[in-house]
């Protein structure tokens, strides 16, 4: 996260701007809710999914068999690789 403010939020803000650090501060901030505001969304629909995906017993028996199987392939791919 850090690298990211230094690379990316710089060029929105002028140098010959007086408060150059309070301004860096205020975008950081707008960020920080911004993503405070998408992860929280996120979370909320995840539940939704969550809730109705247990309620079906067969969408998590092929659920536990899709990701059974993708273990093992990526055993066997892992098990194959040459070092």
């Amino acid at each position: 996260m850090t690298i990211f403010f230094v690379a990316f939020l710089p060029q929105f803000v002028r140098p010959d701007e007086p408060d150059q650090v309070a301004r860096m501060l205020g975008l950081g901030a707008v960020f920080m809710l911004l993503t405070f505001v998408v992860f929280g969304v996120y979370g909320v629909l995840a539940g939704a999914v969550r809730d109705r995906v247990l309620a079906r017993p067969a969408v998590t028996r092929w659920l536990r068999r899709g990701f059974a199987g993708s273990f093992v392939a990526l055993g066997l791919l892992l098990a194959r690789a040459e070092s």
